[in-house]
């Protein structure tokens, strides 16, 4: 599991020299949807041998092993496997007329991993960028509990409860979120 400090803290991370940026999954190493091989393998989409693997999942027909970074941002990987790397309809809404925001969210950023349905939070008429997976104590060690979890979604009740329940690696899993126009932070929160 990724540390608390290192959620706000990651554009220093070397790493990400080596991939192309994706602004809705600005770490995507941080978040483990991508790794460092020691030995290259072969990307099932350009066909070129990668030390970067796409860990997270893509819904396709196709059973797909290894995707470089370079296939998922262009997109080449979710033409070529009739594909998305998030579901569309599990994403909150927003005003995109021509489509280019949702195509680029579900089919040039990387997925992260939920215990249910990942659902990708938006606010400011765009969608946010994942910083990573929370519980509680990650977000009261960052400073942002409050500001993360005040929002119309949940009652006083439930607000208690995510502070009681919500454990990083835990039944109750945060998921962090933030704007990229007005730098709120939400939050998704999935049960196990």
């Amino acid at each position: 599991m990724i540390m608390a400090k290192n959620i706000l803290d990651f554009r220093s991370d070397e790493r990400l020299k080596k991939i192309p940026f994706f602004k809705y999954h600005p770490n995507p190493f941080l978040t483990e949807a991508f790794q460092e091989l020691s030995e290259p393998e072969k990307c099932e989409c350009c066909g070129k041998d990668t030390l970067i693997k796409y860990t997270g999942g893509i819904y396709a027909v196709e059973e797909v092993d290894c995707l470089c970074p370079e296939c998922i941002s262009d997109g080449s990987a979710a033409e070529r496997f009739d594909g998305e790397f998030q579901d569309g309809y599990s994403v909150d809404k927003i005003i995109d007329p021509d489509g280019s925001k949702i195509d680029e969210l579900i089919h040039k950023t990387p997925g992260y991993r939920g215990i249910q349905q990942e659902c990708w939070r938006a606010h400011c008429n765009d969608f946010c960028a994942f910083l990573g997976y929370v519980g509680a104590e990650e977000l009261r060690e960052l400073g942002i509990y409050n500001a993360a979890i005040d929002n119309d979604r949940w009652t006083e009740e439930q607000k208690e409860n995510l502070l009681k329940n919500m454990v990083n690696g835990g039944w109750v899993q945060g998921y962090l979120f933030q704007c990229l126009h007005c730098g709120r932070y939400l939050i998704w929160v999935d049960y196990d």
